[in-house]
């Protein structure tokens, strides 16, 4: 029966983790592609999140496509998931993220993905409010269903 009851309290542990609306999207602090560090500590109204190399290379196209300062403009971030590259290949990604003229936040541990929710070669877009309490989660297509989020045509 104790067996069972830490089983229990274990995997709702493992739950709580995850962001789910009515939960506070938590500060954090990481580096941007220009290896510039970066602290949030609260203001943003949508927050999205690239967990493959496929689903970031089509958010990135469709920030592209935006003015230099669309994401800051529209109080977004966008946070970019490279934990699994292998070293040789960060030898090639890094330089051409910082191609790009967005800010890509670097996601950089196994930890990172623990508490975001995720759907495979999906977006995850969280929407918190003005006090950072998360109204919202979706899960977005990138080519198609980002440009919708964003409100642009593609």
């Amino acid at each position: 029966m104790r067996f069972i009851a830490c089983l229990l309290l274990l995997a709702a542990a493992l739950a709580a983790q995850t962001y789910r609306p009515g939960d506070r999207f938590e500060a954090f602090s990481t580096k941007d592609q220009h290896d510039r560090a970066y602290t949030y500590e609260g203001g943003a109204r949508r927050v999205i999140v690239a967990f493959e190399m496929g689903s970031g290379k089509s958010a990135n196209a469709c920030f592209e496509a935006q003015p230099a300062d669309f994401l800051a403009r529209h109080e977004t971030i966008f946070r970019s998931n490279i934990h699994g590259i292998p070293g040789i290949a960060r030898a090639f990604a890094m330089p051409k993220m910082r191609k790009y003229p967005h800010r890509i936040l670097i996601a950089d541990g196994k930890d990172f993905l623990a508490r975001y929710p995720t759907q495979e070669d999906q977006l995850t877009v969280l929407t918190p409010d003005a006090t950072g309490v998360i109204t919202d989660i979706r899960f977005v297509e990138p080519k198609r269903g980002l440009p919708a989020v964003l409100g642009v045509g593609r």
